[in-house]
Formats: C-alpha cells, structure tokens, sequence
C-alpha cells in the first residue's frame, strides 16, 4: 500500500530524530519551493512504498513563522494521508497545543509518544490509554532515540490511514455551537474537506488561512454576526477564545493522566543551584 506519512511536531520533540531511525539512507534533504526552510523527506527503510515527510518543527500552526506557513499550507494542500505527531512525553502539556491544531485539519492522525524513558527516569508516570480514550486517537510510546517501537509508529499510521479522521473535541459547548454556526452557514467551508479547520480559522479571524475561501458578502456579514455575539458573551476576541479553550481542555487532560513522581528539585535542579551560587560558585 503506497501512503504519504507526515511527522509533525514542536522542536526538540524528537520528530527528526525519528525521521532518521525510519528512513535510514533513504532521504533527501532540499528547501520548500521558493522559501529557506529545510525540506526532508524520505521512504521507510522496510518499504519503499511508503514516503515520510519531515515538517519544520513548530509550537502552533498559527501563521506567525514562515515554518509555520509551510507547515501549515503542505498539510491543507498536499494531504498527507495521515499525520505522525511526536510528542515529548517529558513535556506533555506544552506538546498538545499544536495536537489539538492537528486535529482540525481533517487527516487522521497517530500521536507517537517519544521520550517515555525520560518520564520513567523522572518518577512520572503517563496513563497512556486514558490519554488516547481522551484526545480520541492511537498512542504508541516510543523512543525515537533508541528506536523503541517505532517500527510500531508506521503499522499504526497504515492502519489510521484507512479509517475516518476525528477531531479532538477541545472546545466547550458554548465555543463549540459558534464553531458549527460557522462551519454551516458558509457553503465554501460546509463544502470542504477541511471544514473543521477552516471554521476555526475564520472564528479566529485569520486572514492568511481563510484567503483562499470563496465567501459571499451575505456570508462574511453572517460570519461577523456570529463573532460578534461570541466576543459580547466570552468578552474576548476569537483567537483569545479558542486559545483560552484550547489550554483549559490540555491542563484537564493532563490533570487526568500524568502523575508526577517527584516533588521538590531534581538532582539536576540541585547541582545548579551549587554551581550557580554566587559564593560557592
């Protein structure tokens, strides 16, 4: 079966790390058309029928960096067949914000928990299928760095690939009605693949996202109505909504499954604080 994987994921998730362990000698590395931004891909080392792509890494699929752009306008525009998400373990809550983005877009998705060993070392603990329960999608841990499980990792995304996408549920019910307001009054979102993604973005306001869309004067008028009356109840304006949303559903999913085993400083915390001290130092 030929498919096109993409791994998304923050900086320092593990995500090219993990591109390597898959692909092997079976990559290439250019610039995205017409940008600076380092372009990988490659093909599975155990099936060369299957193509992995290595997307810059970002916090937010927000339009503010160029990588977030490419990012961005490769998974609207190419449509990888199913998306990757690493995500630090180590650093779990900060990792779910760009998921639940992810989520939206309308590609079925496989989050690949790496760095399991350094939760293990920390005395943490992760209740990884009340996580995946949650968020609604497969959890495979892994350790990109000692290729744990990642073989794992791609039976997975063939698996997800075949199935229906499902979006993260992140938004409360009051959020969620204007969402699908939105998403049913405007034929040109109604209408496509991405409609999820690009109701979103028009609650957000987000030009960038949202210039490609065939939009009707009548239907921008609705759009507005309807922003306008969630700013008036929320007294904020889209994008602080849907961001407040998004972080207040992270810290209760987090909340439910990650149990911290330390309290106090590390060994690592105390050492600097030695080495540091200005005296002892």
């Amino acid at each position: 079966m030929s498919i096109t994987i993409a791994l998304a994921g923050n900086p320092n998730s593990g995500k090219s790390t993990l591109f390597n362990a898959l692909t092997g000698s079976n990559q290439y590395v250019g610039n995205w058309p017409g940008v600076t931004v380092e372009k990988k891909e490659g093909k599975y080392k155990k099936d060369k029928s299957i193509k992995i792509t290595d997307l810059p890494g970002i916090y937010s699929l927000s339009p503010y960096t160029l990588e977030e752009v490419v990012s961005r306008e490769y998974l609207i525009n190419e449509k990888p067949d199913v998306i990757v998400n690493v995500v630090d373990a180590s650093n779990i809550e900060r990792n779910l914000y760009l998921s639940t983005q992810l989520s939206e877009i309308g590609i079925p998705v496989v989050i690949a928990l790496n760095m399991m060993d350094i939760v293990h070392k920390n005395g943490d603990k992760i209740d990884v299928d009340k996580l995946s329960r949650l968020l609604g999608y497969p959890i495979v841990e892994i350790s990109a760095l000692r290729n744990k499980n990642i073989d794992k990792v791609i039976e997975t995304a063939i698996s997800v690939a075949k199935t229906n996408h499902v979006h993260i549920n992140s938004f409360d019910e009051d959020v969620e009605k204007y969402i699908k307001e939105i998403e049913s009054q405007v034929s040109s979102v109604s209408m496509s693949e991405n409609s999820r993604w690009y109701a979103v973005k028009l609650f957000e306001e987000d030009e960038k996202a949202t210039a490609n869309l065939q939009i009707s004067d009548a239907e921008r008028k609705t759009v507005e109505d309807i922003i306008k009356r969630a700013q008036e109840e929320f007294d904020d304006d889209g994008e602080g909504i849907i961001t407040d949303n998004r972080y207040t559903f992270i810290s209760s999913v987090v909340a439910d499954t990650v149990k911290k085993g330390r309290s106090g400083m590390t060994t690592s915390d105390k050492i600097d604080s030695i080495v540091t001290n200005r005296f002892l130092a």
